[in-house]
């Protein structure tokens, strides 16, 4: 469900300054994500409370009625917020989007410090490889790795993601090391959906170039891209925080070692800059910190 606070005060930014995109820019939130609480007054509301054209906006009756109350709601919230300091501990339950490798590789091991360092927080874990909608999910903060982010998202970037490609060694003894990008094409690979999915991107050397290749599998869980790898099904592009314990262990082979996959980021995203809650922004910087310190996440 919506927060009824923050739509108050879209409503009222959107009132004030004419448009739900001054709003939003206001906000510090996206054009989509203001409209969106605008349509959930509306519903709340059960009647139009803005009229609309593409030059003019006004308050129905309604809205007149809706604008008071959302003011004196405003009133009250901020006036209890005031009360808060700023070395307030942060606390309650936040709720946390991320992949299942980078929970299960990065976020797990420094959990324990986070509860140490934060014992009032709690975290709700949502594990899952898909793009979340942080308002319908009723998400806090999501971390993602992407090559890019739409331009209307609010995000944080924490750090790069590099990639290696690799493979069981009993795989390579069948099928041989590849020497070049270009054989690529004739040996089993392992596709991850959502990251080029059978076209993979390669930085060498001396030069750029794209490879299209194929396989048993396609999948969008970094999990199963690495379970094929080790099951011998084909060679697979991974994280460099997934690979390196199996390579580092001999259960996997580094493949084409002077060639580079496209460079990743990861993003913590969240829904408004403007009162941001402690222990969100507790969140983020806590993981900002553990990642600036890991290697892994560092350019080349």
């Amino acid at each position: 469900m919506l927060d009824r606070i923050i739509a108050a005060r879209v409503f009222i930014e959107t009132v004030e300054r004419g448009s739900a995109t001054a709003a939003a820019n206001a906000l510090g939130m996206s054009r989509a994500m203001a409209s969106r609480y605008l349509t959930a007054m509306e519903d709340w509301a059960g009647t139009r409370l803005l009229h609309r054209s593409t030059r003019h906006m006004s308050l129905s009756p309604a809205g007149e009625t809706a604008l008071a109350r959302c003011r004196e709601l405003i009133e009250v919230a901020d006036g209890i917020s005031g009360q808060a300091t700023d070395t307030a501990m942060p606390q309650g339950e936040l709720r946390v989007a991320m992949p299942g490798a980078l929970a299960d590789a990065i976020f797990l091991p420094m959990l324990r410090d986070f509860a140490e360092r934060y014992p009032k927080v709690s975290i709700d874990l949502q594990v899952t490889d898909r793009i979340v909608d942080l308002v319908q999910d009723r998400i806090d903060v999501s971390l993602r790795i992407t090559g890019s982010l739409d331009r209307a998202v609010i995000a944080r970037r924490l750090g790069n993601v590099t990639s290696v490609f690799c493979a069981a060694p009993a795989l390579l003894s069948k099928v041989g090391m590849p020497a070049d990008p270009e054989s690529l094409s004739d040996l089993p690979c392992v596709a991850y959906a959502q990251f080029g999915g059978k076209t993979w991107s390669l930085s060498g050397p001396d030069r750029t170039t794209k490879v299209e290749i194929s396989g048993p599998l396609q999948t969008n869980e970094t999990y199963l891209l690495l379970r094929g790898a080790l099951e011998g099904i084909g060679i697979v592009m991974l994280p460099t925080f997934v690979a390196a314990p199996h390579i580092a262990r001999g259960n996997l082979l580094r493949v084409l070692p002077d060639w580079q996959p496209a460079p990743l980021s990861l993003f913590a995203l969240y829904a408004s800059r403007r009162n941001l809650p402690a222990g969100t922004r507790a969140f983020i910087d806590y993981v900002a910190e553990m990642i600036g310190q890991n290697p892994m996440f560092r350019s080349n």
